[in-house]
């Protein structure tokens, strides 16, 4: 698909904007930040992060967005979620390591291993991933949809976290082709009326309401709300993705994950030239690769065959 130079920029701060938002949370991961606190890409916090450097979101991101960038299907996704697993990772999630901790051969292995797990299974840990998935399906908002879904349930059985990283992605195409975040309510609007029943209150809460109305931000639902919130109250800033990241930041909780979150949809909507450039200079993390490589990996995902 071609895209004017505006929409290039916007696509290559969707992987860059979860990259810097989940680096800035870092080192604040579980903790509630005085509003006197400088918020800064400071590293250390619980897994003692180097300045810059990204956590599982982004490690986990990119695994999808590699398989992506080579054309690859939900087999090759899993395939990388399991040689990162292998390389011993400091921070996976519960979740994520229960599944990731079972010999699975193929995507769809992987998926009923995350369908047998009983208890809580709606963390997230899936929605933290989900957008590169925006990426290779600009043009496709259906398939965009299904593969969120798809890719989703490869860890994530619970059927919020499916949605979650539906409307996510399909607001992070959206943003990207168009540069407003009414993708959000376009997905809405066209949901099962189930699915839009569920949703668009808690969308309303995230506008109207604060963190502690949804404080559990490592269940998926809060952790979409605290990103929703982070971006509305910070739209009308002279720098609404920086703004944001910082609201993610000192809402608390899971800040690194709601950060990356709400990063990849700032990042679609005002473009890899609005991240700062003290961030962009240092972000980096596994498997070694520094903002260049996610401005590559966007380039290449745009011109794959999409995934099957």
């Amino acid at each position: 698909m071609h895209l004017t130079d505006v929409q290039h920029d916007r696509a290559r701060g969707v992987l860059l904007g979860t990259a810097v938002g989940d680096a800035l949370g870092a080192g604040y991961e579980f903790g509630y930040p005085t509003p006197e606190t400088t918020i800064a890409m400071i590293g250390g916090g619980t897994f003692d992060w180097a300045p810059g450097e990204w956590t599982d979101d982004t490690s986990m991101a990119l695994c999808v967005a590699r398989a992506l960038e080579q054309g690859g299907d939900v087999d090759d996704i899993a395939a990388h979620f399991r040689d990162w697993f292998a390389q011993n990772p400091p921070d996976v999630g519960n979740q994520t390591r229960l599944v990731l901790s079972r010999p699975t051969r193929d995507g769809a292995d992987m998926t009923a291993v995350a369908a047998s797990l009983s208890g809580r299974t709606g963390g997230n840990g899936s929605l933290m991933r989900t957008a590169p998935v925006a990426l290779a399906y600009l043009d496709d908002p259906a398939g965009c949809r299904d593969a969120a879904a798809r890719i989703s349930a490869l860890t994530h059985s619970d059927p919020r976290a499916g949605q979650a990283c539906q409307l996510w992605s399909h607001a992070i195409r959206y943003a990207v082709l168009n540069s407003t975040y009414d993708g959000v309510t376009e997905f809405l609007d066209d949901a099962d009326p189930d699915v839009r029943d569920f949703w668009q209150p808690l969308i309303h809460q995230a506008q109207e309401g604060e963190p502690a109305d949804f404080p559990n931000n490592g269940w998926v639902v809060h952790a979409l709300q605290t990103a929703w919130w982070a971006i509305h109250r910070s739209a009308d800033s002279d720098r609404p993705l920086p703004a944001a990241l910082e609201s993610c930041v000192r809402a608390g909780g899971d800040t690194d994950t709601t950060a990356a979150i709400a990063g990849g949809l700032l990042g679609a909507r005002w473009g890899a030239s609005a991240v700062p450039s003290d961030w962009r200079d240092i972000v980096h993390g596994y498997p070694g690769f520094r903002a260049d490589d996610l401005d590559r990996i966007t380039s290449n995902i745009i011109a794959a065959k999409d995934i099957s």
